[in-house]
């Protein structure tokens, strides 16, 4: 199994309070200037709302909600990355969905070396939402499982129902 060209894994890295975490390059889409949400009656409380991408109404996951953190204040570097994720055999095809975050950093290549599997116990994050832990300059970077975080039962249906209610 290779990557393109032999290239290392690539992973957006952005910031939520003062953690580091990052997600494989080729979910993400477009990376959005937080500009507000809509608010969408009866959506699961992790969800903030949808917005207009390109005329299509798109749901916005708020990652710190749906980690079970204490959200960050918005600011000038909260970000929306929308990213495409693949839906499981009971959802259908692949659906988009923004992501809440409190700054994006940059593109990282982290080798398979120095990726750790995610620990069972001890973080602060469920490990089923993570792949694994990356190491970059002596620093931990959580790399979150995208499709776990955004498709996971209850949020499957989200992008239908946002859709119909835009």
């Amino acid at each position: 199994m290779s990557n393109t060209q032999g290239a290392e894994p690539q992973y957006l890295s952005f910031m939520l309070g003062q953690d580091m975490f990052a997600m494989g390059i080729l979910a993400v889409r477009e990376i959005l200037e937080y500009a507000g949400v809509t608010p969408v009656p009866q959506m699961p409380p992790c969800i903030s709302g949808v917005i207009n991408l390109r005329g299509t109404a798109v749901p916005v996951l708020d990652l710190a909600c749906r980690l079970e953190r204490e959200p960050a204040p918005v600011s000038k570097r909260t970000c929306i990355i929308v990213v495409e994720v693949d839906g499981d055999g009971d959802t259908g095809g692949a659906f988009v969905i923004g992501i809440l975050v409190d700054a994006v950093n940059a593109v990282l290549d982290i080798p398979p070396s120095e990726v750790e599997p995610a620990p069972s116990l001890g973080a602060q994050v469920r490990a089923e939402m993570l792949q694994g832990i990356g190491k970059v300059n002596g620093r931990f970077v959580l790399l979150l499982d995208v499709r776990r975080v955004a498709s996971v039962g209850e949020l499957a249906a989200i992008a239908p129902a946002a859709l119909e209610h835009a």
